[in-house]
């Protein structure tokens, strides 16, 4: 087991701002963390089983189609997530929209099947994915948290029992910087993420 697998996709070839992949619903669904949590969850269940399946299959699957077999592996498992979040989680699956099933195209997932799922073991493949996933998730979750407390003043997880599921933030529940939350705020909180990762990394490398 190479532990090395499962740790590189959380800091050192993190997909969202080192590899930069994935961006469309980075950014799509970073309006609340819950939808956040959510797309993470569909893309660790999407990109872990993927892995594992074509890495299982690799010697099986001519060089001449292998992307179309990839490609139909993992719209056969984003079918099963997207009919599970439609029957068990419907707000979520309501809120993700059309980048559920644009899962499908995902480059983090595409990228991962032919770089690493289609030369390595089951084992190193299902790591990868793990690490890659874990990556997504902590990114994905800390635009979103950004964004949301800054753009609305407050902070939306799922409701359990009496809660709501609703966090509010003092004084920016009332005074809300509005541009964070749109499409503009997106492009500029990651290009500000981005440019602070770059230079954790260059500190490091000097």
């Amino acid at each position: 087991m190479n532990i090395k697998e499962l740790t590189k996709g959380i800091f050192k070839e993190n997909p969202v701002f080192i590899i930069v992949l994935g961006l469309c619903p980075t950014l799509g669904v970073s309006t609340q963390v819950s939808n956040a949590i959510g797309m993470s969850a569909g893309v660790f269940f999407v990109l872990l089983f993927s892995n594992i399946i074509i890495s299982a299959l690799r010697n099986f699957i001519p060089d001449s189609i292998h992307i179309p077999a990839y490609i139909v592996i993992i719209a056969s498992l984003v079918t099963i997530i997207e009919l599970f979040m439609h029957a068990f989680a419907p707000a979520v699956y309501a809120a993700l929209g059309v980048y559920l099933p644009l899962i499908v195209v995902n480059c983090i997932i595409l990228g991962r099947a032919e770089a690493f799922a289609s030369s390595n073991t089951v084992i190193d493949s299902a790591l990868d994915a793990i690490g890659m996933s874990i990556g997504f998730t902590l990114s994905l979750t800390l635009i979103a948290l950004i964004r949301e407390v800054l753009g609305a003043g407050t902070i939306t997880l799922f409701p359990i029992g009496s809660f709501d599921g609703v966090l509010e933030v003092p004084w920016l529940i009332d005074n809300p910087f509005r541009v964070v939350a749109l499409a503009p705020g997106a492009l500029l909180l990651m290009g500000f993420l981005k440019a602070f990762f770059d230079w954790k990394a260059m500190r490091k490398v000097d």
